[in-house]
């Protein structure tokens, strides 16, 4: 798969077909709409793109927001070379950018990109102001000469997929309904790096790991998890949050990993979140936390890992 950060300044050989939106998180509703681009592209002999970007448009119109992302850019690009797309574009939407014009913008996916067509969701809009909608799209298709489709979105219990769905879902700790979001759990990674070392004291060894500030972190509390280490996997108990009952001051992710006894550090591991166990809580006692632990490992324990 081609890899581009362009923002219109390469010009492509071939032509292709392309696939328009954020995709954060490429969630059934994105992989609709990219389904739809691959089987096009090869209906009409040309090659599949999707044109995305870098940063979150959010960040630039509304200035010190901070949008946290579901997935990292090495993840997205991971996953759409897995789907089988031939190009990915991510550009730069910065305030040059946001000022281009709908009928602008798509002249230069033309001219730029050779497009012969284009997919996008039901609800995508584009150009300055958002001001493009997909009625608009279909106009310049026939005045252009290109392909429109436009995609249904997803729906599960009522509710139309999509990345804000999922962001408001895990920033309220519910994980368990996710996986029928993405078709797959949600996971963090990063590198295990040391802590206050109390769990080791109390025979609840934990794995501390950096955290990515453009992820979004899982509402805080204990959840199951699930945990990849050197390629193996166990089950976990992964506490999200300041740990009060020892007076913590910084924001942690923590992972008593089950039958696993290895030194670590340095190590970068991935916990995917499957089900939220409880709040956290302040305990009058370290042993009081302690019979607390042995509660959530019981739970873990018995629950079954896929």
């Amino acid at each position: 798969m081609k890899v581009m950060y362009d923002n219109f300044y390469q010009y492509l050989r071939e032509p292709t077909f392309i696939a328009l939106g954020s995709f954060d998180g490429i969630h059934r509703g994105h992989k609709k709409i990219i389904n739809t681009l691959k089987k096009l592209s090869n209906q009409y002999h040309v090659k599949s793109m999707v044109y995305t970007f870098k940063n979150h448009p959010r960040d630039i119109i509304k200035e010190k927001n901070d949008t946290k992302k579901i997935m990292t850019l090495e993840s997205k690009i991971s996953m759409l070379d897995e789907l089988g797309i031939d190009i990915v574009n991510f550009a730069t939407f910065d305030k040059d950018y946001m000022k281009i014009l709908p009928e602008d913008f798509i002249k230069k996916l033309i001219e730029h990109y050779d497009m012969k067509g284009i997919v996008v969701g039901f609800n995508n809009r584009f150009g300055y102001k958002n001001i493009g909608d997909t009625n608009l799209l279909k106009q310049l298709g026939s005045k252009y000469g290109f392909e429109v489709i436009v995609v249904d979105g997803v729906t599960y219990n009522d509710e139309v997929i999509s990345s804000t769905l999922i962001r408001n879902k895990l920033y309220n700790g519910e994980v368990e309904e996710i996986v029928n979001y993405l078709e797959r759990p949600y996971s963090i990674e990063g590198v295990v790096v040391e802590g206050k070392k109390i769990g080791r004291t109390i025979g609840f060894p934990t794995a501390n790991i950096t955290i990515n500030e453009e992820k979004i972190i899982p509402k805080g509390g204990v959840y199951y998890t699930k945990v990849k280490v050197c390629e193996k996997f166990y089950k976990g108990i992964t506490n999200i949050g300041y740990n009060p009952t020892v007076n913590g001051n910084n924001l942690t992710v923590e992972t008593h990993i089950l039958d696993f006894d290895r030194d670590i550090y340095g190590e970068k591991i991935t916990v995917y979140f499957f089900k939220r166990i409880r709040s956290e809580k302040k305990f009058n006692s370290i042993d009081e936390l302690k019979e607390r632990l042995k509660l959530d490992y019981k739970f873990a324990e018995k629950e079954v890992i896929y």
